[in-house]
């Protein structure tokens, strides 16, 4: 069995966890959850959709997958919002020493209600 305190920290992090559909096949990348594990705060280098990098300090809060990718939620600090980064086109991560104290609420995606589930330990 496991011990309370793991089971708990288990829930904690499997409620940073949301799932559109099935969600994807493909693993989190382990750097990005470590980081989301221990609530740092990352310098991530991103390049978008049209492939221009960018260099951002993130707030990690969790974790959302649709059936082909997964996306890091983050508060960014340079656009001053919650962000959403597909982790296939994060190119570089680095953890800085600050701890997040942003929590995730899955209310303030903008995901009609009834798409997203969170995931389940049972």
């Amino acid at each position: 069995m496991l011990p309370a305190a793991d089971a708990a920290e288990a829930h904690r992090l499997a409620g940073r966890v949301h799932l559109i559909g099935d969600g994807p096949a493909t693993p989190v990348p382990a750097t990005v959850a470590d980081a989301v594990a221990a609530r740092r705060v990352l310098r991530i280098r991103y390049a978008d959709r049209a492939g221009t990098d960018s260099v951002r300090d993130v707030e990690p809060l969790g974790y959302l997958g649709n059936t082909r990718h997964w996306y890091l939620v983050a508060w960014c600090r340079l656009r001053a919002e919650l962000r959403c980064f597909r982790t296939d086109r994060i190119l570089g991560v680095h953890p800085l020493p600050e701890v997040v104290v942003r929590e995730f609420r899955p209310t303030d995606l903008d995901i009609p209600h009834g798409r997203v589930r969170p995931l389940s330990l049972v």
